[in-house]
């Protein structure tokens, strides 16, 4: 059993390097369809919504206190403040909001 965990763990770094290697090896002339561009540049952005929204509304005891402190980083994110204090305001806001609840 021991020794097969090692070839899973080589094999998933396999696979890994692969999915990263293949797409600079296959395209080497810059991409000139605007639609594509469009599509890849969104697609980190998308990626990290996909998996960051679940997580912010089952991370606290309530919903409701997950969606106040999610509420609270859009409107400073939106107004242009710093990661950090986006951050710690809405964590002080989820800290607030479990209190009373």
């Amino acid at each position: 059993m021991r020794g097969n965990i090692y070839l899973y763990i080589l094999v998933m770094a396999g696979i890994t390097y692969l999915i990263r290697v293949l797409p600079l090896t296959l395209i080497r002339r810059r991409i000139e369809n605007r639609f594509v561009q469009s599509f890849l540049y969104y697609v980190p952005y998308a990626t990290l919504a996909a998996m960051t929204f679940p997580a912010i509304l089952t991370s606290t005891a309530s919903v409701i206190s997950a969606a106040s402190g999610f509420a609270v980083a859009i409107v400073l994110a939106w107004r242009e403040k710093g990661l950090v204090s986006v951050a710690a305001c809405a964590c002080l806001t989820v800290f607030i909001v479990e209190r009373f609840l």
